[in-house]
């Protein structure tokens, strides 16, 4: 039996996943008395000014909770035989960033962790994307794991509130706390008693990988949608504003004036340090 073995009577796991986000929900597992068996996670990447070798979030988090760690590059025979070495009961899946294909899926029960109330935001970036559309509320959905993205059927949900002053940086927290809530219920009631209800087709909506050009901020556009933009890149990826000599401004915070138009708070100068927007005036002589 492996180190990381549960209690006496609690399922045994494995935990897919990769991100800042899945590494929160990680620990929380562990806290809540249903540590994984074995942590998988995507091998290290080269990140930063220097490009150095950087293990991803889940990975520090494993090894900060002295869980085993299986880094592949795909889910090879290999991987799927060393899965099979811990005689899951469970999969859990949280932001694992490859596609899980057969023979896992039909293999065991794979209970994904996915931060939007589907069939509304599958893809990518959901947490984002909410914001970015002005969404009032959010959630989180734990769902069994199927070949078409995010469609499984939903095993449990709830909703969390969107508010007017949210950013990604305040949001996503939340879910996190939520998702790992709903995770532990799904473990403490067991994975095989969980009764999945199919995704209605209508509604559903995709929320795509966020590129450079979402960042950009068109001045054309509503200043609302302008405002949610920069809420839903901060403080991750941030929002920019060219400027007439072609530089990009980064935009960090904003609001929305009594007169409807955006005011920018807080920037960030190329190359430079974030600043109260009033401070940058002041040092470009205005």
């Amino acid at each position: 039996m492996s180190a990381a073995a549960p209690p006496p009577g609690r399922p045994r796991t494995v935990f897919l996943g990769t991100s800042w986000f899945a590494a929160d929900v990680l620990r929380r597992l562990v806290d809540g008395g249903h540590p994984p068996t074995l942590v998988v996670t995507r091998p290290d990447r080269p990140a930063g000014r220097g490009r150095k070798l950087t293990p991803p979030p889940v990975a520090d988090a494993a090894a900060e909770l002295g869980l085993p760690v299986l880094q592949p590059e795909r889910l090879d025979d290999d991987a799927v035989a060393r899965i099979a070495e811990e005689r899951p009961d469970a999969l859990l899946v949280c932001a694992y960033g490859a596609i899980i294909r057969e023979p896992l899926l039909s293999a065991y029960p794979l209970l994904n962790v996915h931060p939007s109330l589907l069939p509304r935001w599958r893809g990518a970036a959901p947490v984002e994307r909410a914001i970015m559309a002005g969404d009032r509320e959010t959630g989180v959905t734990i769902m069994e794991l199927v070949e078409e993205l995010d469609a499984g059927p939903i095993l449990l949900q709830a909703r969390e509130p969107i508010d007017p002053d949210d950013t990604y940086g305040t949001l996503a927290p939340r879910l996190v706390d939520l998702g790992a809530r709903l995770l532990l219920e799904a473990l403490e009631r067991g994975p095989a008693t969980l009764a999945g209800t199919p995704q209605p087709d209508e509604g559903v909506t995709y929320a795509e990988k966020i590129t450079a050009a979402d960042r950009d901020l068109d001045p054309d556009e509503p200043p609302a949608a302008q405002h949610d933009r920069v809420r839903a890149l901060s403080p991750h990826i941030g929002a920019r504003l060219t400027l007439e000599d072609g530089t990009k401004l980064g935009v960090r915070r904003t609001r929305l004036a009594e007169d409807g138009t955006l005011e920018l708070l807080e920037v960030q100068p190329p190359g430079g340090r974030p600043m109260a927007y009033a401070d940058y005036l002041r040092g470009r002589g205005r």
